[in-house]
Order: structure tokens, then C-alpha cells, then sequence
């Protein structure tokens, strides 16, 4: 009887716990940024890319870009990367560019990631989680698609096939 008492308090309170942190964890993500969504404006930035270079959302207006927030420790941004990489390729030609924000980590692993799988968009480098609280972003892969004018089309935090990133390029072609 005892037992059975102790095992059903001991779960209660880690029911509690999960609870109470789950609500934290929810209220602290809420005001670290703006949720952007469908129709909004996408907030310009500008971060460095892998090579340097200045990286500025507001450079990229005229065409469509394929926001990109993904890490090398995350499964599913692995899997969708040669997809991404492969329409690119043929979706560049056609006024589209994929922007692919690593979210907090150093140049050495994002750099040894994009080499092994040939990637050769932009990855700007968002070390500070700017741009990241920016767009409220939460889960990664989170794709935010953006028209020729600055507009956000659509926005997902999926894991993409190589279909479904065929039919985002051909929703924001200019």
C-alpha cells in the first residue's frame, strides 16, 4: 500500500515538473521574437556567410527566397539538404535563392557539412540567434518562403521531401 502511494506522488510531482517547465520553456520562447507568418513582411537582416561575405535579406528583393533555418546536428535538415541543393540548382536560373541560416553554431562544423554534401547557397551564420528570435523561429527545419516583394508566402517547420521543396520554389518563382 505504501508503495502504491509513493509510485502514484513520485509520478504527480513529475507530472508537475514536466508541466511548470513546459509552461516556462512556452512563455520564454513567446517573447524571445515575433512569429512570423503568411502574409507578413519579412524583417530584413544581414549576417556573414561561411565565406564572409555580407549576407542581406533586402539585397535579394526581385526575387523568391527560400528562408532556410536548419543546424548539422539536426536529422531532419540533413536529409533535406540535397534536395535543397539540387533545386537550386535548377531554380536559381529562374530568379530563386536559398538563404540557409545555421542557427548558433561555429564556421568549423558548418563548413566541414556543407562541403561533404556540395552545397553552394548562401548559409549565413546566425551565432547570436538574431535572426532566428527575429522570425520567431522554434523547431529546426523551419522554412519561411518569401515572394519577389519582401512578402512571406508560407512557412513550415516539416522536414521537406524533395516534392514538396519543387512545389515551394514554384510558389515564390518571380
Amino acid at each position: 500500500m505504501k508503495k502504491n502511494r509513493l509510485w502514484f506522488r513520485s509520478a504527480l510531482l513529475a507530472i508537475l515538473v514536466v508541466a511548470i517547465g513546459y509552461t516556462i520553456y512556452n512563455s520564454m520562447n513567446e517573447e524571445s521574437g515575433t512569429y512570423i507568418s503568411k502574409g507578413d513582411s519579412a524583417p530584413n537582416f544581414v549576417l556573414t556567410d561561411l565565406n564572409g561575405k555580407k549576407v542581406e535579406l533586402e539585397d535579394y528583393r526581385g526575387k523568391g527566397v527560400f528562408l532556410n533555418f536548419w543546424g548539422t546536428w539536426c536529422k531532419p535538415c540533413e536529409r533535406e539538404m540535397p534536395y535543397m541543393q539540387r533545386q537550386y540548382e535548377k531554380y536559381k536560373e529562374q530568379g530563386i535563392e536559398i538563404l540557409a541560416v545555421n542557427v548558433s553554431e561555429t564556421n568549423v562544423p558548418v563548413k566541414n557539412f556543407a562541403d561533404r554534401y556540395r552545397l553552394s547557397f548562401p548559409i549565413p551564420m546566425d551565432k547570436q540567434r538574431e535572426v532566428t528570435k527575429a522570425y520567431g523561429i522554434g523547431p529546426i527545419p523551419t522554412t519561411i518562403l518569401i515572394d519577389k516583394n519582401g512578402k512571406v508566402v508560407d512557412r513550415t517547420s516539416e522536414s521537406l521531401s524533395e516534392k514538396k521543396i519543387i512545389s515551394f520554389m514554384e510558389k515564390i518563382k518571380p
